[in-house]
């Protein structure tokens, strides 16, 4: 076992141990100082930041008398310059000038130094390091650059924050990479943002752009955390930027990670480039607290986060049981099954159009006005629809998507010169392998709040189910004059803002929900919906951590459609097939989601047999629905009370009407976990402390041991009543 003088080294275990001798810094208050080796050093009520001469931040996280950081020596910030090798900065930070913050994060303290590349290009840097009081535990920085040459250079790579972490830093004994991992990039369907990293983990990363699967966007933070501290890096930019915060493992166990951007920049002499605003934060707990930082200080910048709206919370049945060939007889043939369940909400799911873009009934399956005609049958018994499309999307002639061979729409036999072009002059590809029409231009947004028009206020639908929405390719299309062709990635958002936006005005009760299919979602659309989506996860794990997440990203009461409750358990078929017979409603109940199903009913024939809604099944539907509206517990408040990966089984608090509601899930979902429970975040008092879903008791705790012997098989949803 390495005792934590040889993990950390002499040199950064004096100077902690000066730190602490120094004292604790009183809540409020940021203050600066200098050690001996111009170390520049901020200090809060939770946490140290150490500016080194490399550009480099170290953060510690104070907890009692020890600071702990999960950070070693790393190589700090680089540039690289066309035709020259990555070349590091170097800081002058001597001369640092501390100046008083007061602003939208509240008052703190500015550290401003100087300095240079240590390349042949004569690059001049300026980083800025913030500490706010308000947010105690974030560093924020920004890093200009300025040509101080004769000549114009290219800059090609600009490097933030690299750093190496060690787990043994704050756990002695540890292997150095023993931590677990968020990683906010938009990857691929099924791929898990909630990782243990292994010694030969590697993930780029890329934030903000398309990838080349379709995909991207993605949330631009990496968190690392242990059972006793955590760190995250990322962005802070209101808009989407073309970047990657890369993670891998060295050879020698330590984990590394930074914040890199590709601008391809030309600088004429006294030309600036100002890198993306990043953030360094120390943290207690897993992923959903940096997440909530990263939130809470957009929020207070002017990222609106909008309450959701009531119906949000309502349970829904979607007709994508059917898939693509669903009939207006099999949607409304389900009516009388969903008024027996008590579900007010129904979707009417992808393909109903004839082409993507202009949006008109397909005449095969929705002739004349059947559309409308759908709405209405529904509403005449109490039940409100979503629509499902893909916004921006178009058919230009070009490829497939399954069975749909793709026309040319009449939007872009109109108006070509609305489609985003690749760097080529060709149309550029989308999701699905469409063409895309241009957010950035006012025309298109024009065209989107008419389309919304027609949905909302001439067929009547209630909603928007949008889906495989991610971001969109860089846009060079001459016509449209951008200053880089990355303002396409950067006005996404407005176009969702439209929908949004327009849909509320038709229906305040309305609700739209946007769907990032099997990945992370983007901060460019995220502040546009009323509900979140666990967006097709795999198994109930995901469900819960991505509820974790969206609470995080939206708030403790976020509204979060926990998906078909069919895609809480999949089977696979050959080498590419699934079939879903999930039934774990308590991983969407249990976390505060928002329950779905897409059952089929009545009996179809054998096409549908994995979602039919059979008897047995139907009782158990019947029973979660039911547990569902009772608790309420989607509109409660999410305590970020349990930490993941470490505590164990895995636990989830919810405060509602209230009571303290708990939900744990056995490691292994086949295997009963029997121990003792902790039950966090009780008021002082006595509880009796009842099985949700069975009605029973089984016991009474004490707030000051709120230790319970339980059996969690594979999961158990507890609900503490205060003894009277």
């Amino acid at each position: 076992m390495k005792r934590l003088g040889s993990a950390l080294g002499p040199a950064l275990l004096a100077a902690i141990a000066a730190a602490v001798a120094a004292g604790p810094v009183r809540a409020g208050e940021v203050s600066v100082g200098r050690e001996a080796d111009d170390t520049v050093v901020l200090r809060s009520a939770v946490a140290e930041f150490r500016l080194l001469a490399s550009g480099e931040l170290r953060g510690a996280l104070r907890q009692g008398d020890r600071l702990l950081c999960l950070q070693e020596a790393g190589p700090g910030d680089a540039v690289e310059v066309a035709g020259e090798p990555a070349a590091a900065l170097r800081f002058d930070t001597k001369p640092a000038e501390v100046t008083d913050l007061q602003g939208a994060l509240g008052s703190g303290k500015r550290v401003t130094v100087r300095g240079r590349s240590t390349g042949p290009a004569p690059l001049e840097a300026q980083l800025v390091v913030e500490v706010w009081s308000e947010f105690p535990g974030v560093a924020v920085r920004s890093l200009h650059l300025r040509n101080g040459g004769g000549r114009e250079v290219t800059l090609r790579r600009v490097v933030q924050q690299a750093s190496r972490l060690s787990a043994a830093g704050v756990e002695p004994g540890r292997l150095p990479f023993e931590m677990w991992s968020f990683h906010g990039a938009s990857v691929d369907w099924g791929q898990d943002e909630v990782v243990p990293l292994t010694r030969d983990f590697s993930r780029p990363n890329r934030m903000g752009e398309q990838l080349p699967n379709g995909s991207g966007g993605g949330i631009p933070v990496v968190a690392f955390w242990t059972r006793t501290a955590g760190l995250a890096l990322g962005h802070l930019e209101p808009l989407p930027v073309v970047a990657s915060l890369p993670v891998s493992v060295a050879k020698d166990g330590r984990a590394a990670a930074s914040l890199v951007v590709e601008p391809e920049r030309r600088l004429p002499p006294g030309g600036e480039y100002r890198a993306p605003r990043s953030f360094l934060a120390v943290f207690s707990g897993d992923f959903y607290e940096p997440l909530r930082l990263y939130s809470q200080m957009l929020q207070r910048e002017g990222w609106p986060i909008p309450r959701p709206s009531d119906e949000a919370y309502a349970p829904a049945w979607c007709g994508w049981g059917y898939e693509s060939e669903v009939t207006p007889a099999q949607m409304l043939g389900t009516i009388p099954k969903l008024k027996e369940l008590g579900v007010h909400w129904a979707t009417l799911d992808d393909r109903w159009f004839d082409d993507y873009g202009d949006w008109r009934p397909r005449r095969d399956t929705f002739p004349g006005h059947a559309l409308r005609d759908l709405a209405d049958a529904f509403h005449r018994e109490g039940i409100k629809v979503q629509l499902w499309w893909l916004p921006l999307a178009v058919e230009d002639g070009r490829g497939k998507y399954e069975s749909h061979r793709y026309g040319t729409s009449q939007v872009v036999a109109e108006h070509p010169e609305w489609l985003i072009q690749d760097a080529r002059g060709g149309h550029a590809r989308f999701t699905r392998n469409l063409g895309v029409l241009c957010p950035a231009l006012p025309e298109v947004r024009a065209y989107t709040r008419a389309l919304v028009e027609r949905f909302v206020r001439d067929w009547d639908f209630d909603g928007h189910k949008l889906d495989n929405v991610f971001t969109v390719p860089r846009c060079y299309n001459p016509a449209h004059h951008h200053r880089s062709p990355d303002e396409s990635i950067e006005a996404l958002g407005e176009v969702y803002r439209t929908i949004f936006e327009t849909t509320r005005a038709l229906k305040p009760y309305s609700v739209t929900q946007i769907c990032p299919c099997g990945t992370t979602p983007n901060p460019a659309w995220l502040p546009y919906m009323d509900q979140a989506v666990t967006a097709d996860p795999v198994g109930g794990r995901q469900v819960r951590l991505r509820i974790k997440m969206y609470k995080a990203l939206l708030g403790p009461q976020a509204a979060v459609y926990g998906d078909h409750v069919e895609l809480s358990e999949m089977r696979r078929t050959g080498a590419d097939g699934w079939i879903e017979i999930g039934r774990d409603f308590a991983s969407t109940v249990g976390t505060g989601g928002v329950v779905g199903t897409k059952f089929t009913w009545p009996d179809y024939g054998p096409q549908w047999k994995a979602v039919y809604l059979d008897e047995s099944k139907e009782a158990h539907w019947k029973k979660w629905l039911s547990l569902y509206a009772r608790l309420h517990l989607a509109q409660g408040t999410f305590r970020d009370l349990y930490v993941y990966g470490y505590d164990v089984p895995e636990a989830y608090a919810i405060e509602a009407s209230g009571r303290m509601h708990y939900a744990f899930f056995a490691p292994d979902p086949a295997v009963p976990w029997k121990g003792r429970l902790e039950l966090r975040g009780l008021l002082p008092g006595r509880y009796t402390v009842r099985d949700s879903v069975e009605g029973t008791e089984l016991g009474v705790v004490d707030a000051k041991a709120p230790f319970l012997d339980a059996t969690v098989a594979p999961h158990l949803l507890l609900e503490a009543v205060p003894v009277q």
